[in-house]
């Protein structure tokens, strides 16, 4: 059975401001059918610190802030943890060392490092997901969309996700488990457990 890898490079322009939901499903799902593979996973990972990636159904209704009403739900929660960078030694972060730097690697200003929430929230949410191929196409059920986030606010920027398909160019065989067989996990008294107790007559007794 042959193994295959294949990895793109995504580029997206982000607004600044505020943070930035990139729907992203379309392209992905267009670098699978172009990978090969018919079984295996596909990675959707950010190039950078202050992004994320998130699989999520799509909202359909969309606000005057151009956000999904469940994305714009998501970044109010996200505002509640991690509240908006507003003001000067807000966070600890960037101290003087860290400005400097980015003085150093010809940031355009101290401004752009005063993106600490953007990095909680990252670090928070995770960077990357991971799906199941089946067939040649990404198994996200009915209503899942794949978006990138850039919870960076403090400009415009160009970014990039990294997405790499890997499996196999074969059919894979039937994927029941045990004939479909559902598991129940659900609790299961035992006898002993369900035994009749004394103490159940006490109130009877008075």
């Amino acid at each position: 059975m042959e193994f295959k890898v294949y990895q793109k490079e995504l580029e997206l322009q982000s607004r600044g401001w505020i943070p930035t939901f990139h729907d992203i499903s379309k392209e992905v799902n267009e670098i699978v059918a172009a990978s090969g593979i018919k079984n295996g996973t596909v990675s959707i990972v950010s190039h950078h610190t202050t992004c994320s990636v998130m699989v999520q159904e799509c909202s359909h209704d969309i606000d005057t802030f151009d956000l999904e009403y469940l994305q714009h739900d998501l970044l109010d929660i996200m505002r509640k943890l991690v509240p908006d960078f507003k003001e000067e030694h807000q966070y600890r972060h960037p101290g003087p060392i860290h400005a400097q730097y980015g003085r150093y690697v010809d940031e355009p200003g101290n401004f752009t490092s005063m993106n600490t929430d953007g990095h909680l929230r990252s670090s928070f949410f995770g960077r990357s997901e991971t799906m199941t191929v089946k067939d040649g196409a990404i198994d996200g059920g009915l209503f899942a969309h794949i978006y990138f986030i850039d919870w960076d606010q403090v400009r415009a920027r160009r970014r990039q996700v990294n997405i790499t398909v890997m499996g196999t160019t074969e059919d894979v065989g039937d994927r029941k488990w045990n004939g479909g067989e559902v598991v129940n996990t659900l609790h299961k008294f035992t006898e002993e457990e369900k035994a009749y107790d004394p103490h159940f007559d006490l109130q009877q007794q008075r």
